[in-house]
């Protein structure tokens, strides 16, 4: 795209992004949830070069060049807006785990983009829409569920159209039901999603494709009208049997909570477990298995749609 503005130097713009989970059982790479736990961007225009800081979550292993997720996702929004910068401070503050199954990719490359359009608001050219952020988001993830709850908040079904040259992403957000409450429970052990997707089969018979498919339609109608529904709804055949053997805890986990009636399923690939009950608590057997097993267990609420503008936000 033709550059049609250049930044001049000290021009200052943040974003305040979600993590996720996705899949939340039977709604593989379609269904997912913002919650509300953020990381932050903040990147201001200089002269020239790049910096990366990085704060909190992989403040000792993320890179700090241009291969850096934030670093690639600022630059794409600039590049689709018509903008340019000649130099970039950016630095970014980590509250999402890494490799946890809680969108932490999804979520740094939303905050660049969002942080981007936040740049862009301070020339003549026109911010990117959430449309425009959501096919982004997902061009560089592959599939939309994460991408699409960091940029709407809440609870969203997502989906792919790809019979032209570049998959259409698109994304519409559902009334999660006030009942609902949400917890997480996130282990000490990561798990990569491109090393999870391996163990899942190019094929699946017409029972098991049947069965999911109801499952999510279920689903969506659990999480904004009948959350009695939620334990039948998020059952899954399709990928969280295939994916038990590389995490044995958080595959004990889920049989436990889903025994005693609460509606867990991976967080997306896992290894982290989402928990949507209407009950006040967990029951006991599940907070203590968590304890004895290196699992911290948080109540969320549903995060936000990413926050972006001029300045420095303040995260929530």
């Amino acid at each position: 795209m033709t550059v049609t503005a250049m930044l001049p130097a000290g021009v200052v713009a943040s974003a305040v992004v979600s993590a996720s989970s996705a899949n939340l059982g039977p709604g593989f790479d379609s269904i997912g949830l913002a919650l509300s736990l953020c990381d932050e961007v903040v990147v201001e225009t200089t002269d020239s070069g790049l910096r990366v800081l990085v704060e909190g979550e992989g403040a000792d292993s993320l890179p700090r060049g241009p291969e850096h997720l934030v670093v690639r996702a600022v630059r794409r929004g600039l590049q689709v807006a018509g903008v340019d910068a000649p130099g970039l401070v950016v630095r970014c503050r980590n509250a999402i785990p890494h490799s946890r199954g809680l969108g932490s990719s999804a979520a740094a490359v939303v905050g660049g983009l969002a942080a981007a359009n936040g740049l862009v608001a301070q020339t003549d050219s026109a911010p990117l829409t959430d449309a425009q952020l959501v096919q982004l988001a997902s061009e560089f993830e592959g599939h939309p569920d994460n991408a699409a709850a960091a940029v709407l908040g809440g609870a969203v079904v997502s989906w792919v159209d790809r019979a032209g040259a570049v998959p259409a992403y698109s994304a519409v957000p559902l009334r999660l039901h006030p009942r609902i409450r949400l917890f997480c429970a996130i282990p000490e052990m990561r798990s990569l999603t491109a090393e999870t997707r391996v163990l899942l089969p190019a094929h699946v018979s017409h029972d098991d494709a049947s069965f999911n498919v109801s499952r999510a339609a279920l689903l969506v109608v659990a999480l904004t009208e009948r959350p009695d529904l939620l334990l039948v709804a998020t059952e899954d055949l399709l990928h969280q049997p295939q994916r038990a053997s590389a995490m044995p805890a958080s595959a004990e986990y889920l049989r436990l909570l889903r025994r005693h009636n609460v509606a867990a399923a991976l967080s997306g690939a896992g290894p982290s477990l989402i928990a949507l009950s209407t009950g006040a608590q967990l029951p006991w057997q599940a907070v203590e298995y968590g304890a004895a097993n290196g699992f911290t267990v948080t109540e969320m609420t549903a995060g936000d749609a990413v926050r972006w503008g001029p300045g420095v936000t303040v995260a929530r």
